[in-house]
């Protein structure tokens, strides 16, 4: 269904205005929803500017005792969403938005409370001494938001393991948030954040942190990111066994979001020290390649079979 052809003016407006956000700030994640249909693109934008709101108030410049005021009082306008207690023409376009689109489509709103959890960790200055630790803030901060956007593909009849959908979303977000935390050490680092393991950072001699443009002293800095690479590489095998469950469009979707951290990922373990210079992307010639790869169905196609094989096996 398409939202254009049934919406009001102040929904399509508070829309047009969520999309707006999502082309200026979020270029990977727009890259990827152009390839959805006109309704599911305004639900992730609606989704997406949500969510930016709550990073924004984590990474502002406010004391963290105001912080934690915004973030409960972000937690109370998304109490009023989920409870349906939103006019279209209220002044807030991404509530209207985010109201619209969770009557249109299962969101799990709950995903972001977890969302703003996470976000009161970095608030906080929580640090992490476990991968197991980190998993629980990477579940609030980017497993939510896959599930949430589970929430708007949805998955096609009959697809095999469909009860495992929101597991390998959640898989999934885990995959990028730990491909997000490796790009972004250096930038971490100097605003004080530490996100990597206490454990991992000492088996690699890597305690002394990251506020240099070189490794700390005596540091086997290309070990700690093959290690955490590996791990990566792993989360992303497991989450992509969520593509085939997807619609043709949703999966391109997908694939091309994930496909181009996962190039990210090996862009990084190519080259480690990189991450510590400067913060590694990859050009444009190269994002459209895996957006023309997901919308071809390739990468979902090729799952599907390697999973067919594991069960004849």
């Amino acid at each position: 269904m398409e939202a254009s052809a049934h919406a009001s003016a102040p929904v399509l407006a508070a829309y047009r205005y969520c999309e707006a956000i999502t082309g200026q700030q979020a270029r990977n994640f727009a890259y990827g929803i152009r390839l959805l249909p006109a309704d599911k693109r305004q639900a992730m934008s609606a989704l997406y500017a949500f969510s930016r709101r709550i990073d924004d108030i984590g990474d502002g410049t406010l004391e963290p005792a105001a912080k934690q005021g915004r973030l409960e009082d972000t937690r109370a306008l998304l109490a009023r969403i989920k409870d349906g207690r939103i006019d279209e023409d209220d002044t807030d376009p991404v509530a209207v938005a985010l109201s619209d689109a969770a009557r249109r489509f299962p969101l799990p709103l709950e995903g972001l409370d977890e969302l703003i959890d996470g976000v009161l960790m970095d608030v906080r200055g929580a640090t992490y001494e476990t991968w197991d630790e980190l998993k629980v803030y990477c579940r609030c901060v980017a497993g939510a938001i896959g599930r949430l956007s589970l929430g708007v593909f949805g998955t096609v009849p009959g697809a095999q393991d469909a009860d495992r959908a929101a597991e390998y979303a959640d898989t999934l977000g885990l995959a990028l948030q730990l491909t997000n935390i490796l790009r972004d050490v250096r930038e971490d680092a100097g605003n004080g954040r530490t996100y990597l393991p206490a454990e991992d950072l000492a088996k690699f001699g890597c305690a002394a942190g990251f506020e240099r443009s070189v490794p700390p002293p005596g540091s086997d800095f290309t070990g700690l990111v093959h290690f955490e690479v590996k791990r990566a590489r792993a989360l992303f095998a497991d989450g992509f066994r969520l593509l085939p469950m997807l619609d043709r469009r949703s999966g391109a979707c997908v694939a091309a979001m994930a496909g181009i951290y996962h190039r990210l990922l090996t862009r990084i373990a190519a080259d480690p020290e990189a991450v510590l210079r400067g913060r590694v992307s990859l050009p444009g010639r190269e994002k459209a390649f895996v957006a023309v790869r997901g919308l071809s169905g390739l990468d979902a196609r090729a799952i599907g079979r390697r999973q067919a094989v594991r069960r004849r096996g």
